[in-house]
């Protein structure tokens, strides 16, 4: 990873920001959240296209043919990210009431949202086992503390990393994987980076560096996926300009 090119190419943005018309950078950034909410319910097996997506969110149609839990899913997803932005203006730190707000958000008219599980779960295809209940009450607590303490990481590592633990923990019975991406685009852009969206045409590469991590303890692949897509996010800004 190339942390002083993707330093140096953010700089870049944050001028040249400030030259893009407004309606231009609107325009752009409400087209990048539809292609984020398309592919990050996709990943999850959600089937509207990502112009059903465009329809039911920014046009507020309704798509015949589709179950309300994936239009739910859909619309909890944009909201969850409205909310994830509204935080970031007011400078919040990450944290448990903030996780828990957005499943909350993600789970509105599917399932009680906001609520750790008392069950066990499995990931399907996956060695990886998440934690029994109690063990990941104590795994979940323990992310939030460390999370004020990774002083030794770069800001794309530590967004790797929020994702990573997050769903290795899998807190949720529901939505691990949503909200983990969510909670790690709220680190880059809590750190003055891009959010980023990872397409579901990649998902395979996605699973297997998350499962790196898991099972080998090695964050590297994973955060090396991050930081091609922010490259990718920061150049789109700069053709722009």
């Amino acid at each position: 990873m190339d942390y002083d090119l993707l330093l140096k190419k953010k700089q870049q943005v944050d001028i040249q920001k400030k030259l893009i018309p407004k309606e231009i950078l609107d325009k752009y950034e409400k087209s990048f959240e539809i292609d984020y909410t398309h592919n990050s319910t996709a990943i999850e097996g959600n089937t509207l296209s990502l112009i059903q997506t465009k329809a039911v969110i920014e046009d507020q149609l309704s798509v015949g043919g589709k179950s309300l839990r994936e239009i739910y899913e859909v619309v909890n997803h944009d909201k969850a990210f409205q909310y994830v932005k509204k935080c970031i203006s007011q400078d919040k730190p990450l944290n448990e009431n903030i996780v828990k707000d957005l499943h909350m958000y993600l789970m509105e008219n599917i399932l009680s949202g906001g609520i750790y599980r008392n069950v066990e779960v499995r990931i399907t295809g996956a060695k990886h086992k998440p934690p029994a209940p109690n063990e990941m009450y104590y795994q979940i607590k323990a992310f939030f503390t460390e999370l004020s303490d990774k002083r030794e990481m770069n800001p794309i590592e530590l967004a790797a990393w929020v994702h990573a633990e997050f769903v290795k923990i899998h807190p949720f019975t529901d939505g691990n994987g949503r909200a983990s991406r969510l909670i790690m685009n709220y680190q880059l852009m809590r750190n003055g980076f891009l959010p980023i969206s990872i397409q579901k045409e990649n998902r395979l590469q996605y699973f297997e560096t998350l499962e790196s991590y898991a099972v080998n303890g090695d964050l590297s692949p994973f955060a090396e996926m991050i930081a091609e897509l922010e490259m990718i996010q920061l150049d789109e800004y700069l053709s722009i300009a």
